[in-house]
């Protein structure tokens, strides 16, 4: 079962030391992958549903956020064999060539570790100061995908597609491997659809076994239908709760507790067939306690 950590890029205590020290350590001790994530701006404007339903803004730790590959990039400097990996980055706010490029320098440059995980975006302030429409968030995702895997290809690259053409040309770096795996955060059946269709694998947000469950079920069988091998393709459980030093009493959410009881659920996790989880990145002012649960946590959870 593979392992990932968030990386603490964003909030008040983000720093590049605490990125650094995290990192080193999850490579030290066997971790299988580090991700980071996009947020172009903290709108001043209240965007979501409060406690009493009045709306509010997002919350205080995207007032601060590093910008993802950037952040892999120097990362990759610091490590030897772990996974880079976006959770997520929106593609449609990029140009697809920039992005590609960007992507295959981070994968040259860390030896083929990169993971491309690509989202949709939901906020229509960092749609509008992209100077994408909303509206494009479905056929508009999965063209500018394809455009990258073009990109990725053989030269000449050439592409045309409903929002984006390439004319034929030469675009480089490439990929260590040819190709970097495309994940999609997907939680709704209409994204999970997608993914089945474009992706290498999903990362969907789990609050309960059985969901979670029928979500990669629905994965795998769509793209088993679309005549696409379901045993090549990853699902992911991705949980927002942090590692706790003891364990949590009572009704316990699911993948949240201390390591010995998430280490219970991803057992679970194993024998339904994902993947992997990934683990939400560990408050920046409890590193050390947290270094030690994640060391406890790989210790209890065999890799593969």
């Amino acid at each position: 079962m593979k392992l990932g950590i968030m990386l603490p890029v964003s909030g008040v205590h983000a720093s590049p030391a605490t990125i650094t020290t995290i990192a080193q350590a999850a490579d030290r001790l066997g971790y299988d992958s580090l991700w980071t994530y996009e947020r172009l701006l903290r709108p001043m404007a209240p965007l979501l549903p409060g406690p009493d339903g009045t709306l509010e803004r997002i919350p205080d730790v995207y007032r601060t956020t590093f910008e993802p590959l950037e952040t892999l990039s120097h990362v990759a400097a610091l490590t030897s064999r772990i996974a880079l990996g976006t959770n997520i980055v929106n593609p449609l706010f990029h140009a697809p060539v920039v992005l590609a490029r960007r992507y295959a320098t981070l994968d040259q440059f860390s030896g083929g570790r990169a993971i491309a995980g690509f989202g949709q975006g939901w906020m229509p302030q960092e749609f509008a100061t992209a100077g994408v429409p909303m509206k494009r968030r479905g056929a508009g995702f999965d063209d500018v995908i394809a455009a990258i895997r073009a990109c990725w290809g053989p030269d000449p690259v050439e592409y045309t597609g409903r929002f984006y053409s390439i004319e034929a040309s030469e675009i480089n770096p490439k990929p260590v491997r040819g190709d970097i795996p495309i994940v999609i955060g997907a939680n709704t059946d209409g994204g999970i659809d997608r993914a089945a269709r474009i992706a290498d694998g999903i990362t969907p947000l789990t609050w309960a076994l059985d969901t979670v469950t029928a979500q990669a079920e629905r994965f795998r069988t769509t793209a088993e239908r679309l005549g696409r091998n379901p045993a090549a393709l990853t699902v992911t459980a991705q949980t927002n709760h942090v590692m706790q030093p003891k364990p949590i009493g009572g009704d316990r959410p699911f993948l949240a507790g201390s390591p010995r009881q998430l280490a219970e659920d991803i057992e679970q996790l194993r024998d339904r067939g994902f993947d992997g989880v990934l683990f939400a990145s560990p408050p920046a002012d409890e590193i050390p306690t947290q270094i030690e649960m994640l060391d406890e946590l790989r210790s209890l959870v065999p890799a593969g």
